[in-house]
């Protein structure tokens, strides 16, 4: 990105007015949004229903034409594909092919991305594992629950290594492991370089995980700012410490009581969500039997794990997106996998041949053999001689027309 493209997402006097049937200006969606997302930055846009944040990620994305104002993405447009296949996108109901399992449907998208066979085939493999998903990637996607759909989709969205990830209600339908994941699987995406616009209802994940959050009503942009300056309370002040004694616990009043202050001195809770993922946790190191999403924990491990361990996510990331420019001397190592992915198809290719020819009768090679054959020799002599010089020469072997020539000239 450029010095002058300084910011990964912006709006400039973004406006969305939906007409009525004579034209009129009926529902003002949004109304002059200025936005400014910089890169490698988690940002949440929040409003209740109808706020206009669907509108505007649809806005930024070229689903929806401005009424006026522009909304770039990487200092462009997202409808040009060179921004667009940069972009991976959740929208808040996935439109999935619910005949297609969900192997196919990232064999689908990957090559609608123009990635190699031997890419899709790693990051398909390594997304399915991460979502929780690789015991049932078989499955058609019709037969998937919402918050399965929804980890199919997140998968679908990161298929192509996008520089921008746009969420629109990323953990909607999913349980508490998989809400867990997905926000652990976002901080760890955000120290990656990858910027991200979240958009959801839940307030408490969007508090873990963004580094600025905007709040819209009526299509405007009502306040805006980092987490931490918008929920700080700067009248109270929180001391924790550890277990003291009552005696304690009555000075310290007494001091309070002395500067007039107000004093509540209660333990410390665990959140709940903290508390279920434990309590499932034990459970799968138990190997209770389940026929839900088995959430192996290896998500949370590797996303705490060092940048120079290799892990799911360095496979994701590790492949261009798109094909490299073969140089004239050495090949990166995306060409030198898929030569190598073509030559082991080659090799397959040839050992089936050979394997129906050893099966199947070749008739036309058995009319010729057996007109030309002695006549004492018997007809499986004759199939297994041709066989034999049919394999010779598939082989690259001289030696079977040889054979044959010098047979013709003794009949």
């Amino acid at each position: 990105m450029s010095k002058d493209n300084q910011y990964a997402i912006e709006t400039l006097s973004l406006t969305k007015i939906f007409p009525d049937w004579w034209g009129r200006a009926k529902v003002i969606a949004v109304e002059d949004l200025d936005m400014r997302i910089k890169p490698n930055e988690v940002y949440g846009l929040l409003g209740p229903n109808g706020s206009g944040k669907t509108t505007t990620l649809k806005m930024m994305l070229s689903l929806l034409h401005p009424t006026r104002g522009k909304a770039l993405i990487l200092g462009g447009s997202s409808s040009d594909t060179r921004i667009s296949e940069r972009v991976g996108y959740l929208p808040e109901e996935s439109y999935l092919y619910k005949y297609l399992s969900a192997r196919e449907t990232l064999e689908f998208y990957g090559q609608i991305f123009g990635l190699p066979r031997s890419v899709r085939k790693a990051r398909i493999e390594s997304l399915l594992e991460m979502v929780g998903l690789s015991g049932m990637s078989n499955r058609p996607i019709g037969t998937f629950s919402k918050g399965m759909a929804r980890r199919i989709g997140l998968a679908q969205a990161l298929i192509n290594d996008p520089d921008v990830l746009i969420l629109d209600e990323p953990t909607s339908g999913m349980d508490p492991i998989g809400t867990r994941q997905m926000k652990d699987l976002i901080i760890r995406l955000a120290k990656r370089g990858k910027t991200i616009l979240l958009c959801s209802h839940l307030l408490a994940d969007v508090e873990d995980v963004c580094d600025r959050i905007g709040i819209l009503y009526g299509g405007k942009m009502r306040v805006e700012g980092t987490v931490s300056s918008l929920l700080r309370n700067k009248d109270e002040h929180q001391i924790i410490t550890d277990r003291i004694s009552d005696g304690a616990l009555e000075k310290i009043k007494d001091v309070l009581k002395q500067e007039n202050l107000r004093c509540e001195i209660t333990s410390p809770m665990d959140r709940l969500e903290d508390f279920f993922v434990r309590t499932v946790a034990e459970a799968q190191q138990q190997k209770a039997t389940t026929s839900g999403v088995v959430n192996t924990g290896k998500i949370g491990q590797f996303l705490s794990e060092e940048d120079t361990q290799e892990d799911l996510l360095d496979k994701l990331v590790s492949a261009p997106v798109t094909p490299e420019i073969k140089k004239p001397k050495t090949m990166g190592n995306a060409e030198t996998e898929s030569v190598k992915a073509e030559n082991i198809e080659t090799e397959s290719v040839k050992k089936e041949l050979l394997e129906d020819l050893i099966k199947k009768p070749i008739e036309s090679a058995d009319t010729e053999i057996v007109a030309n054959a002695k006549p004492v020799e018997t007809v499986d002599q004759q199939q297994e001689k041709s066989r034999q010089d049919l394999l010779k020469d598939l082989m690259g072997g001289g030696d079977a027309s040889t054979d044959r020539t010098e047979q013709s000239e003794d009949a």
